[in-house]
């Protein structure tokens, strides 16, 4: 009895500090967010594409890529400016442990198993400009589908530094359908191989 009740509270303990931690993670990341309108831009490009791939005038569906160029370079932007600003924040507080699940404080106590934030939001900075400005001349729609996985990669990333890759890929699984690994596929060849030499595969 004594052994199983040592033992329930050091599991109540440790999930304690992994909520304390993630928790701390999350603010720091929302306060940092919270400044600009990512998420915003990021909901309105969505729908955008999907209005227009459902669009079956390609005279207004020329139009409506037109106009989605604009909020992709907005993002774009914005995106670059937030990476900039995230660049200065402390690397202790920017450590993301590549464990497969979360432990607390896993990046402090397994440095060795862990990548800076920071340098992975600037590979995304440049993954989302670059399909922004549409260096490697993509047409409308497959300009798109990059976009989109360049941006639920870095959504992956907020995951995956708020709680676990293993959480993070299950979220994206869940909303929208889509694997981890098919993300990495689809990005763009540049972010392809500087994220993964960052994180692995």
């Amino acid at each position: 009895m004594d052994f199983f009740i040592l033992t329930t509270l050091v599991v109540i303990g440790a999930l304690a500090l992994k909520s304390r931690d993630q928790r701390g993670r999350i603010v720091l990341l929302a306060s940092n967010l919270g400044q600009y309108q990512i998420e915003k831009l990021m909901e309105n490009l969505t729908q955008g594409y999907l209005r227009c791939l459902g669009e079956d005038d390609p005279e207004r569906r020329a139009q409506i890529w037109n106009l989605l160029n604009s909020t992709e370079d907005a993002l774009g932007n914005q995106f670059q400016s937030f990476a900039s600003e995230f660049s200065r924040l402390d690397e202790a507080a920017t450590r993301v442990s590549m464990l497969p699940i979360a432990l607390p404080y896993a990046s402090k106590l397994f440095p060795s198993a862990t990548f800076d934030l920071r340098k992975a939001f600037a590979i995304h900075a440049r993954g989302i400009a670059d399909t922004a400005k549409n260096a490697r001349q993509l047409s409308p729609k497959r300009k798109a589908f990059t976009m989109s996985a360049e941006l639920f990669l870095m959504q992956h990333t907020c995951h995956w530094y708020c709680k676990s890759k293993t959480v993070a890929s299950a979220r994206m699984l869940a909303r929208h359908q889509t694997r981890y690994e098919q993300l990495i596929d689809a990005v763009s060849p540049e972010t392809r191989q500087a994220y993964t030499a960052l994180v692995g595969r």
